[in-house]
């Protein structure tokens, strides 16, 4: 930080060489100023500054206006060290996406284009995005994530985008889900994996488990909720938890999981799933290999794990008053 304060000291002399009076805005806020005008500098541009440091303005090779509360709040809530590369990758963006027909930092123009897709959390890992996206865990593998954009043209809002927002990321992941519910109708197609009853939900983008708050829409969902698969954003398969049979139907809806995820082109997870009461959990259920022979090994949630104990001494199996 050696370098922001030299920086922030010149600014801070007047001409004649005499300390100006103390600035009153917060020093955070003038450190990430002069970090501002280095990295512009950088890219080419020199940079103006409005009075109430709420916008900048690149002057370079093109005039870009750049919003600011966003950035920070987001620098407000990182460490000075992540500074540069959060302020290089915001102005480097603002810039890659100049041409784009609306400002993302404009809730009022982008929110009917809001939507949320599935991630899956290694992946976010591994390519370095946790803290370049807006979402929310669904499961400890799977990750909702906000975007701006409908269809192919879709991209994840950044947080110093949805930092600019008059929402909190909860209430932004929220209005992106409404879109979906509003926008987009799933198809439904029944279908028999070896005698276990399921039903596929696909729909036209990324948005597919957007619908599973809204299943109701769709099927009958009993009192123990579903098993549900996500091979790929666009699709759901699920089968109602109601009788002991769930247990060959987790077998059989992992073998599809898999088949469907090594397959396609825009995969997901292969693993499956339990929807209950609008929360969605992982059943860890692992393809075994041993003695030339491959066996599933399922470790099901403990409340999972209750419901399959209580179908197991229901009389008939079945649902309740069966």
């Amino acid at each position: 930080m050696r370098l922001f304060r030299r920086h922030r000291d010149r600014r801070a002399e007047t001409s004649s060489g005499t300390p100006a009076r103390t600035p009153s805005r917060p020093i955070e806020d003038v450190d990430l100023d002069s970090l501002l005008g280095l990295v512009a500098d950088s890219l080419g541009y020199t940079c103006s500054f409005a009075s109430d440091g709420g916008t900048l303005v690149l002057s370079g090779p093109r005039e870009v206006t750049v919003r600011l509360a966003g950035l920070r709040a987001e620098a407000a809530r990182r460490s000075r060290e992540d500074w540069p590369m959060l302020v290089s990758e915001h102005l480097s963006h603002t810039l890659a996406t100049v041409d784009e027909p609306l400002d993302a930092c404009d809730l009022a123009q982008v929110r009917p284009l809001l939507r949320t897709r599935i991630q899956r959390d290694d992946d976010l890992v591994s390519g370095g995005a946790p803290g370049r996206v807006v979402g929310r865990h669904l499961t400890a593998d799977l990750v909702e994530v906000l975007t701006v954009g409908y269809g192919p043209a879709g991209r994840p809002v950044r947080p110093e985008e949805a930092g600019c927002w008059p929402v909190t990321a909860a209430q932004a992941l929220d209005l992106a889900l409404d879109n979906a519910w509003q926008d987009e109708l799933l198809s439904v197609t029944a279908g028999d994996l070896d005698g276990v009853a399921v039903l596929r939900l696909t729909g036209p983008t990324s948005c597919a488990a957007a619908h599973l708050r809204r299943l109701g829409d769709y099927l009958p969902v009993p009192a123990d909720g579903v098993l549900v698969v996500l091979p790929d954003p666009a699709t759901l398969v699920v089968h109602p938890v109601e009788g002991i049979d769930v247990v060959r139907a987790i077998e059989r809806m992992r073998l599809l999981a898999q088949r469907e995820f090594e397959r396609g082109a825009d995969p997901l997870s292969p693993q499956v799933y339990w929807w209950h009461r609008g929360r969605l959990a992982l059943i860890r259920a692992d393809l075994v290999s041993q003695e030339g022979q491959t066996r599933l090994v399922v470790a099901p949630p403990p409340e999972f794990a209750r419901v399959l104990a209580a179908l197991a001494v229901r009389p008939g199996g079945g649902a309740p008053g069966s």
